[in-house]
């Protein structure tokens, strides 16, 4: 499903995070050591390379909301921007620091003259945040983000599963319809 919100297209499809060729950069819902892992990280570091890692470490900590800009190596993206989303019922304000996820990823590819970003469910894995409050503050940071993106024509939402497909669906329909 598209939208076409001025001259930026929003995306939302079912898919693998890593293989997204038509993307200039990926977001990775990193760990705070930007080290391999399981869910999307794992994935990225995966189809990347050993050495995305070591780019990482360099890099590393960063704290929830924070993102750090690398190659993307073997993936079929020249960038992958990593955040570290927050862990739900812990890291406080999750809202926010959520929204600093997003927030800070836009920013980062504007800054690199980024064209297309995707974005996978940040958080809402192992970190548990539920899919349908993580996608209202997805959505309403991109929003806002809007008036101020330049260099950004294309941000596409990658999600793994049907319900989470389904969320994004709804919300964009909500959007599309005013």
């Amino acid at each position: 499903m598209k939208l076409n919100l001025g001259s930026i297209e929003i995306e939302i499809a079912k898919g693998d995070i890593a293989n997204q060729p038509e993307l200039e950069a990926i977001v990775n819902a990193a760990n705070a050591k930007l080290a391999p892992g399981g869910g999307v990280a794992g994935a990225i570091h995966a189809a990347a390379g050993p050495v995305l890692y070591k780019e990482c470490r360099h890099l590393e900590p960063i704290k929830p909301g924070e993102a750090v800009l690398t190659s993307a190596y073997n993936l079929p993206n020249k960038f992958v921007i990593h955040c570290l989303g927050p862990v739900y019922g812990r890291d406080k304000p999750e809202s926010e620091l959520l929204a600093n996820c997003y927030r800070n990823s836009i920013r980062i590819a504007e800054e690199a003259g980024i064209t297309s970003i995707g974005f996978p469910g940040i958080s809402t894995g192992i970190f548990g945040y539920p899919s349908n409050l993580a996608v209202e503050v997805a959505f309403n940071t991109v929003l806002a983000e809007l008036p101020r993106i330049k260099n950004l024509k294309k941000i596409k939402f990658v999600v793994f599963n049907t319900e989470d497909l389904q969320l994004y669906h709804i919300k964009l329909k909500k959007i599309s319809a005013g």
